[in-house]
C-alpha cells in the first residue's frame, strides 16, 4: 500500500516537471515508456522520483518478496583469445604464467566438492581458448547432469557459444541444440556489455557482436529454454546508450519471452586498459536499476550482484526495483574481486543473505535457477548465536 500511496502523491505534486509527470501516469497506468521517455529519465530523474516508480513496479510485480540462490561457480580459464579493454579479470594467451586452465576432471571436481551440500545451480563461464570446443563442454555437460542430474547448469556466455560454433562450423541453432541436449540449463547474461557498435567497437571489438548476441539468445528461446542478460554501464557510454541496450533486449523479450533477468553490471577500473575511466557513484548505480526497472517492463526481475556492489548497496537497491540479489557463492568467483569489486572473497552463507534481506524489511525467498521456490524464510529464524553482526546503511543525501 505505501508503494501506491507514494507514487500517488508524486503524480500529484505541484512542482512534478510535466514530462516526469507524465512517465508516472504511464507507469501508474502500466503503459510503456518510449525511447525518448527512458533518456528524459537519465537526464532529468531525480533519484527520489524514480525510487518511488521503480518501486511501485517492483512490489506489483513481487510484492516485499526478494530472491537468492545457492550456487557455485566454475571458471574454466582467465585465458582469453579476446582482448576487451574493460576486463580485469582476463590474460592473453601470452600470458599463461598469470592464468589457469582446469582440465575437465578439475572441473568435475570441483562438482564433486558440492556433493552433499544443498546448492541448486552451478554457474561456468571464464574465458575463450580453442581447447575449450563444443566437444569438450558438450562432454562437461553430459557429465555434471549424469552424476549430479537435479543441479542446474547455468553456463557458457554467447561470446563463447559464438566463438566454439564458429570453430565447429555449425550454425547457432544447431550448437544450441547441442548444448541443449547435453543438459544445458540456462544461459547467464554475461558478454552483451553494450550493444551499440560506437562503443562496442571501442571496448570489445574482437568478440561477437551485439546482433550476434541476441540471436544465439533468440535460438536458445526458441527451444523454450530461458535465459539472463547484462549491460556493462558507467564507463564511455552515454545515456542513449544505455536506453538503445535495454530497447534490444525490450525488442527480444517481445518476441520470445525467454529471459528471466536483467542484470545492470557496473564499470569497475582497477587494473584494465580503462583504469582511466572514473567509476560511476552509488547514487548512478541505483539510478540505473531503478530506470531498468521502469524501462524494462516485460522482464519480471531484476537482479543486483551484491558481490559486485557491496552488501550496503545491494540492501539499498532493494528500494530501487531490485528484487533479486544472486547467490551464496562460496568464494568460487574471482571476476568481481580482480576487477576491484568490495566484496574481494564474495561468500556469504544461507543464513547471512537472509539476514541482508530482512534487514531491509523484505522478505528472503531462496529459489532455484528459473525461479520456482526452495525455501521462503520470512518467518523462519536462525538460532540467535548463528546471526552475523550487521551494520548501518549508508545515508544517501
Amino acid at each position: 500500500m505505501e508503494a501506491i500511496e507514494n507514487l500517488l502523491l508524486l503524480i500529484d505534486s505541484p512542482n512534478l516537471d510535466k514530462e516526469l509527470k507524465s512517465i508516472a501516469l504511464k507507469v501508474q497506468n502500466n503503459e510503456r515508456i518510449s525511447f525518448d521517455e527512458g533518456v528524459l529519465l537519465y537526464e532529468k530523474a531525480e533519484l527520489g522520483y524514480l525510487g518511488v516508480l521503480a518501486n511501485y513496479i517492483r512490489e506489483k510485480k513481487h510484492g516485499e518478496r526478494t530472491f537468492f540462490n545457492r550456487n557455485f561457480h566454475i571458471e574454466p580459464t582467465n585465458l582469453c583469445v579476446y582482448d576487451c579493454k574493460f576486463c580485469s579479470y582476463s590474460r592473453l594467451i601470452k600470458q599463461r604464467s598469470e592464468g589457469w586452465e582446469y582440465t575437465m576432471d578439475e572441473m568435475l571436481a570441483l562438482v564433486f566438492k558440492y556433493d552433499n551440500e544443498p546448492v541448486t545451480e552451478v554457474h561456468i563461464v571464464g574465458g575463450v581458448l580453442p581447447q575449450y570446443d563444443v566437444a569438450f563442454y558438450s562432454e562437461l555437460f553430459s557429465k555434471i547432469r549424469e552424476h549430479r542430474p537435479e543441479l542446474h547448469i547455468k553456463a557458457l556466455t554467447p561470446v563463447e557459444y559464438h566463438y566454439i560454433f564458429k570453430k565447429a562450423k555449425i550454425d547457432y541453432a544447431t550448437g544450441m541444440k547441442l548444448m541443449f541436449d547435453a543438459g544445458l540449463g540456462s544461459i547467464p547474461g554475461g558478454g552483451a556489455e553494450i550493444f551499440h557498435p560506437e562503443i562496442r567497437e571501442q571496448i570489445a571489438k574482437d568478440k561477437c557482436t551485439g546482433e550476434q548476441w541476441l540471436a544465439i539468445h533468440e535460438e536458445w528461446h526458441k527451444l523454450g529454454a530461458r535465459s539472463n542478460a547484462t549491460m556493462l554501464y558507467g564507463h564511455i557510454e552515454k545515456y542513449w546508450h544505455r536506453v538503445d541496450h535495454m530497447e534490444q533486449l525490450r525488442k527480444l523479450q517481445d518476441k520470445t519471452g525467454g529471459f528471466q533477468t536483467f542484470i545492470p553490471l557496473k564499470f569497475r577500473n582497477q587494473d584494465n586498459q580503462m583504469s582511466h575511466v572514473p567509476e560511476v557513484s552509488v547514487i548512478e548505480d541505483l539510478r540505473n536499476y531503478a530506470i531498468a526497472r521502469i524501462y524494462l517492463d516485460n522482464f519480471d526481475h531484476i537482479k543486483a550482484y551484491w558481490a559486485m556492489i557491496s552488501r550496503n548497496t545491494a540492501q539499498l537497491s532493494l528500494n530501487f526495483g531490485v528484487d533479486d540479489i544472486d547467490g551464496t557463492l562460496d568464494d568460487t568467483t574471482k571476476i568481481y574481486s580482480m576487477a576491484g569489486a568490495e566484496e574481494q572473497h564474495p561468500a556469504m552463507s544461507t543464513k547471512e543473505l537472509v539476514d541482508l534481506i530482512k534487514h531491509v524489511g523484505r522478505q528472503p525467498i531462496e529459489r532455484d535457477t528459473l525461479y520456482n521456490v526452495v525455501t521462503d524464510y520470512t518467518n523462519f529464524e536462525f538460532p540467535e548465536e548463528a546471526k552475523p553482526q550487521f551494520y548501518k546503511l549508508p545515508v544517501i543525501n
